[in-house]
């Protein structure tokens, strides 16, 4: 289903931008949160809609493995936008550094707070976040431009 899941995303993306880079960024990111996932979730991911087996190594079963595992992902996703994007002025500058910093901090918030009491708890803070976050990433990203040397590998 993840490759379903990434095909649909990307090619959404495609069809609206007609931009191959990014819809294949798209495809990537969306394939590997799965993996991403069955590292730290516990046997609950099904390998494919309506059940068979479950996957996954239970690194949440360890705090500190979590924190480690998950902020250093978080780092190296950091580093890459940074080393392929420069910013165009404050907001470029600023508007990222604070989203990183509450990224940063809600995840370390998570992880020392009681589970939720029920799915609408987790669908509330989802759309929430997503309402917040997403237009926030938007919005800081048009601030930013991608880095002239890497611009020029692309256009060949």
């Amino acid at each position: 289903m993840s490759i379903v899941w990434a095909t649909a995303f990307a090619a959404i993306y495609f069809a609206l931008t007609r931009y191959k880079p990014g819809a294949l960024a798209i495809w990537i990111g969306v394939l590997s949160h799965w993996m991403l996932d069955w590292i730290t979730h516990r046997p609950d991911m099904p390998l494919y809609l309506g059940g068979g087996p479950r996957f996954g190594l239970g690194l949440w079963n360890s705090i500190a493995g979590t924190m480690v595992v998950e902020i250093g992902m978080l780092l190296i996703g950091v580093a890459l936008y940074m080393s392929g994007t420069r910013a165009r002025d404050r907001i470029g500058s600023y508007a990222f550094a604070a989203y990183v910093l509450l990224l940063l901090f809600l995840f370390v918030a998570d992880r020392f707070s009681p589970p939720p009491q029920n799915m609408t708890e987790v669908a509330s803070a989802g759309a929430a976040f997503s309402a917040i976050l997403l237009p926030w990433a938007w919005w800081f990203d048009r601030h930013r431009t991608i880095r002239s040397e890497i611009a020029s590998d692309i256009k060949t």
